[in-house]
């Protein structure tokens, strides 16, 4: 693997959604996640946080890879939600589940991406960071698996591969140098407790007008 060159991006992106954000949280519990929101994701069995930086897999692809950290506050595990390739998700409409997202690495631009290469450690389904300034191609797009009708901030979701249908998943395998103690990011054909995410901490959209006035007119 090669070494990081580019320097950190995270606070120059960070700053004008700052000021956009609103802040829904603390009205009647956790609200769902919304288009536009930047946030960390845990896997759950194995607590680490999803992760990338310019660091490409010196094997496979060769594209930018993508690791998990147990660190919470490392900047490099920041991840804007966005509609699927080719679509438009309008800042603050709340995710559905089964819907189909793209998960844009905040750092660098590139969208989380899997394909038929096998990953280094574990011998599954290769999953990396790949395009440039936030496009790739139709690889880059994942289903979120839930219960319920929205992804729910406090949910223990799953996210399936919409090519390859592979979960993104977290078994335990852990890398040397350059990237020491980083634990191995791949796709798992089956559906397992190393596949369940929650979203940890981030940047929250307020929801849309017409998703309030949609919950508004349930309590009723």
């Amino acid at each position: 693997m090669e070494a990081a060159r580019r320097p950190p991006l995270l606070l120059p992106l960070l700053l004008p959604l700052l000021a956009a954000v609103l802040g829904a949280a603390g009205r009647g519990g956790p609200g769902p996640v919304t288009c536009g929101s930047v946030v960390k994701l845990l896997n759950v069995r194995h607590n680490v946080r999803l992760h990338s930086h310019d660091v490409r897999y010196g094997s496979g692809s060769g594209q930018q890879s993508v690791t998990g950290v147990s660190a919470a506050d490392d900047g490099n595990s920041y991840w804007r939600v966005r509609g699927r390739t080719a679509a438009v998700c309008q800042r603050g409409t709340p995710v559905r589940c089964g819907q189909t997202i793209r998960l844009t690495h905040l750092g660098t631009g590139r969208n989380l991406h899997s394909h038929r290469f096998t990953s280094p450690l574990s011998g599954n389904q290769e999953v990396s960071a790949f395009g440039e300034a936030g496009e790739g191609d139709y690889l880059d797009d994942w289903t979120v698996v839930c219960s319920g009708t929205y992804w729910v901030r406090d949910d223990e979701v799953r996210f399936q591969h919409t090519s390859t249908d592979v979960f993104l998943s977290v078994t335990g395998e852990q890398y040397g140098r350059p990237i020491h103690g980083q634990k191995e990011v791949h796709g798992m054909a089956a559906s397992s407790q190393n596949n369940y995410w929650k979203v940890m901490e981030g940047i929250f959209m307020q929801p849309s007008e017409a998703f309030q006035m949609e919950q508004y007119h349930t309590e009723l």
